[in-house]
Formats: structure tokens, C-alpha cells, sequence
């Protein structure tokens, strides 16, 4: 194994964040282990190695300007509850994605540029992170409020930066909120710099031939410009649960506290009012309630409770307006 001094540099290297000498100390504990025949132990040593140099390089990347979020996703299409028609469609980027070599050989592209649209909290952010996870890719998410500035040309500017970065940096790169930049060119509200901003991305979108998937996903698809849709692969359509998967989300978020618990077909009925991600709310504010009041189990009462709670903040809500 590695010397005493070696691991004091990589745990001298770790703690002053200096990722060239933490990389440096990786390669010579490889050389290190190679001599002395472990080439096994060597090789997975050169492996991190690599691996530290890229993610030091995404980091660097994410950091300029702060026009990216970057993470590593760790959550699998098993996770994530939607209609059959879109785990199909995704498992279909996935598939073409890792088959992509055998497509251009014939002439075709891979799928690669999705617009994701629906109700807020039904999954499409997520289906970001699950696309990078399933594909072992880093997930870059725009930062709108630092892409759109009040000074005239520089939006085009960074997201042509975006791009540039797209083509170099092969990941899953999200465009949140979308209708941001994406509104409907006809709109009588919409600015003129607006307007170039949307042309801009219309042209970088159309010349990228890069090896990133970018995923645009909005709440109002309403608001988009009808020359977008043309211009991806791919749009997939996101509704609230239905009460089968509104019971699949209970049963999996409770689950993991109460082993013994499964929700009854009244409660996933009235969960199916909420998006998936308010009902994973629920079901954890359940919890915390449980744990603070030592009870080692969750029954239907207390989640319809805080199910209705939440739903009548919609009423309050519509009343006031």
C-alpha cells in the first residue's frame, strides 16, 4: 500500500483544496503501487486520479460567472413516478444516448435536446437529475437569474458562453424556467432584447452538435414561441398523480420510517390532489411529527390531515385573489 508520507501529501493536498497536488500525489501513489506489481490497485489509483482532474475542470467551468449549479445525481429512473409514457420516453434517450456510436454509423442522431412541460412539482427537474445519473454525466442547471441581465447584448453573450461550454463539457445541461428566455416572440409585452435573446438561443440550439443533452423545462408551456418546438427532439408532458401513483409516492416515502405502513385508496385519492413533490412533503412532515412525538408509526389520519392542510392553502390562496 501507499507510504505513511504519501497519504499525509493527499491528506495535506484534500484539506488545502489544491486539486494539481492532490491529483500529483494520486499519480505517484500509482507509479508507487505499479512497481511493486500491484497493477490492480494502480490502475484504480490513475482512475481517481482522472477523475479528480475532471471534476476540478467541471467545478472551474461551473464557477465562471456563476452561470452554472453543478452536481453529480445519484437518483435512478426507479425513483422517479410518472405516466408510463414518459419513463418510456426517457428510458428512449437513455437507450440512444449509450447507442449513439451505432446511430451516427447509419446517419442518425441521437435524441438529445428535450423540452419538459407541466405542472410545477410533477418531476421534470428531476428527470434532469435522473438522465445525468443513469448516464454517469454531471447535471450543469442554468442560473437565470445570473444568464438574463438588464444591460442590452450581454444575455446573448453568456448564453452563447453556455453553449461554448456545452460543446467542451459533454453533460446533461438544464434550462429551468425556460419560458424566461423562451416567451412567445408575438406577445405585445415582450421586449425587443427579449426577442434577440430568443433568437439567439434559437440559432446556438440549432448549430449545436455537441455530446450534452440540454433539457429546457417550463410550467407554461402556453408562454413558449411556437418556433421552439421544432427545434427539440423531443417534448414530454407532465401531469399531476393519479391515485395509483399518488399511493406508489406514499408507500415509498413512508416506507422507509414505517415498514408497516401502506396507504388506503381514500388517502391516495385525496393525495392525488397534490404534485408528486408536495405529497413527498407531506409524507416527510409526517414523519418529522412522528419522530418528535416518539411514535414509531404513521397511519392514514395524521398524513389526511396535513394532505388537507396543504390543499386548503390553495383555497386560502384563490380567496384572497
Amino acid at each position: 500500500m501507499a507510504t505513511n508520507d504519501q497519504i499525509k501529501q493527499l491528506v495535506k493536498a484534500h484539506h488545502a483544496n489544491d486539486d494539481k497536488a492532490f491529483r500529483s500525489c494520486l499519480l505517484q501513489m500509482a507509479a508507487y503501487e505499479a512497481k511493486r506489481g500491484h497493477a490492480t490497485v494502480a490502475r484504480e489509483f490513475k482512475v481517481l486520479a482522472n477523475q479528480k482532474h475532471e471534476q476540478a475542470k467541471i467545478i472551474k467551468i461551473a464557477n465562471n460567472d456563476g452561470l452554472f449549479n453543478v452536481t453529480y445525481p445519484k437518483v435512478h429512473l426507479g425513483d422517479l413516478v410518472v405516466g408510463d409514457g414518459i419513463r418510456s420516453k426517457i428510458t428512449r434517450v437513455v437507450k440512444e444516448y449509450r447507442q449513439r456510436g451505432k446511430l451516427a454509423d447509419y446517419g442518425y442522431e441521437n435524441r438529445r435536446r428535450l423540452l419538459l412541460e407541466g405542472h410545477p412539482g410533477t418531476g421534470k427537474t428531476m428527470t434532469a437529475s435522473v438522465i445525468a445519473s443513469e448516464l454517469g454525466m454531471p447535471l450543469f442547471t442554468v442560473q437565470m437569474d445570473k444568464l438574463i441581465t438588464k444591460y442590452m447584448g450581454e444575455t446573448s453573450v453568456r448564453l452563447r458562453q453556455i453553449f461554448e461550454a456545452i460543446e467542451r463539457n459533454p453533460g446533461v445541461y438544464l434550462f429551468d424556467e425556460f419560458d424566461a428566455i423562451g416567451a412567445d416572440r408575438s406577445l405585445d409585452n415582450e421586449v425587443g432584447e427579449m426577442r434577440r435573446i430568443l433568437n439567439s438561443f434559437l440559432q446556438f440550439i440549432e448549430e449545436d452538435t455537441s455530446g450534452s443533452i440540454i433539457v429546457a423545462a417550463t410550467n407554461n408551456k402556453q408562454m413558449l414561441d411556437a418556433a421552439l418546438f421544432r427545434r427539440f427532439d423531443d417534448v414530454l408532458h407532465y401531469e399531476m398523480p393519479t391515485p395509483d401513483q399518488a399511493k406508489q409516492l406514499v408507500d415509498h416515502a413512508v416506507g422507509g420510517f414505517d415498514t408497516n405502513f401502506y396507504a388506503s385508496s381514500s388517502l391516495a385519492e385525496r393525495m392525488s390532489r397534490l404534485c408528486q413533490a408536495e405529497i413527498v412533503q407531506v409524507c416527510q412532515d409526517a414523519i418529522k411529527e412522528s419522530l418528535l412525538e416518539g411514535d414509531e408509526h404513521i397511519d392514514d389520519g395524521r398524513l389526511s390531515s396535513l394532505c388537507d392542510e396543504r390543499i386548503s392553502l390553495y383555497s386560502a390562496d384563490q380567496q384572497a385573489s
